[in-house]
């Protein structure tokens, strides 16, 4: 991928959002975090109540449509913060428009979306990047860097929880929430970000075998569902979701078990190092209790780290931490996964040779 868009050195970085819903409040933080740096020339939104909110929170102009903020500001990133079901569609005109892309997560829906997303940042030469802030968090960035290390030796077993909860009134809130062509279920929306850390944390997944099921919520997609994991190194794992806990979010969690190490991170939100045990010392033990922090949101406070990441891009002075083929990595084990609980079999990776 060769970028053409000319880096940004001698002024702010520009930023639009697009979809200013519930995740946008994380953005307008996190850029004004970054103002000496970054700056927000435009938000849209098709409800004029929530863009109207978010022209007062931002005082950045307001418009009613992509076109008209494509037409109406000097953007050089335009974040896409809308149903995730149309991400693409939007991606694909932002890019064609000159503009660098920034996609929250899931990137798309369906594989192919994502796949077309990617070749067509590659044809304007502008960067798309996947919004994955939870990589930034101090407790995973810790477990990153021992699996770096070879701390674990060999990985045996994996496990993931992830113990929500979405009341009916959250999938009432809006239309296009709980259905399969814009939202996804609880893997595609909630779980997608534990379901990168499959392969960022532990590597290229082999195969997969799920379940799922719509226990409550009146949806057209999962509320609960559960997934045995096969990588390719051998180690097999199993990951499992719900949005039905009682009575709140309850656990986010992330086990790894290995021939020298075992670590479990937990929390609420995997904001808490519950147990790290290695068989030879290391340095980065004696920061364990510093990394662990309490926390009531499941967004966790990766967006600045991210965003200081996006800018440096834009400027030159970094490569992209995750881009639209990082971001295919999980999307390609999710749709994995629904194919394997639609048709009730393993599905094994890639998808495509």
């Amino acid at each position: 991928m060769f970028i053409t868009k000319p880096f940004v050195r001698d002024r702010k970085v520009r930023f639009a959002l697009v979809g200013c819903g519930r995740i946008s409040a994380n953005h307008f933080d996190a850029l004004e975090q970054h103002a000496e740096r970054a700056e927000l020339v435009g938000v849209c939104d098709i409800d004029p109540e929530a863009l109207a909110r978010a022209e007062r929170r931002t005082g950045a102009p307001g418009f009613r449509s992509l076109d008209g903020l494509l037409a109406g500001t000097n953007a050089d990133v335009v974040i896409v913060a809308t149903p995730s079901g149309i991400h693409a569609e939007q991606a694909v005109q932002v890019a064609a428009a000159g503009r660098h892309v920034m996609t929250e997560k899931p990137m798309a829906t369906r594989w192919q979306d994502g796949k077309r997303m990617v070749h067509a940042c590659d044809q304007a030469g502008v960067h798309l990047f996947v919004v994955k802030q939870n990589r930034r968090n101090a407790t995973l960035q810790l477990l990153k860097r021992a699996v770096e290390k070879g701390r674990f030796g060999r990985l045996y077993m994996v496990n993931i929880n992830v113990f929500w909860s979405r009341p009916q009134a959250y999938y009432d809130s809006a239309e296009w929430r709980g259905t399969w062509e814009f939202d996804g279920g609880a893997f595609m929306n909630q779980a997608s970000h534990y379901v990168d850390l499959l392969d960022w944390l532990v590597g290229p997944v082999e195969s997969v075998q799920a379940y799922t099921a719509t226990l409550e919520r009146n949806i057209q997609v999962e509320d609960t569902g559960v997934v045995s994991i096969r990588w390719r190194t051998g180690a097999l794992g199993s990951m499992n979701v719900t949005m039905l806990t009682y009575p709140k979010n309850f656990e986010g969690s992330f086990t790894l078990i290995g021939e020298k190490g075992t670590v479990r991170v937990g929390g609420v939100a995997v904001n808490r190092i519950e147990h790290w045990e290695f068989s030879e010392p290391d340095p980065d033990d004696a920061t364990v209790e510093q990394a662990s922090y309490e926390t009531t949101s499941v967004y966790g406070f990766g967006h600045p780290l991210y965003y200081d990441n996006v800018i440096r891009a834009i400027q030159g002075e970094a490569l992209p931490d995750t881009d639209g083929r990082e971001g295919l990595h999980s999307l390609e084990i999710l749709i994995a996964t629904y194919l394997s609980a639609r048709d009730g079999r393993r599905v094994a990776l890639p998808l495509e040779y």
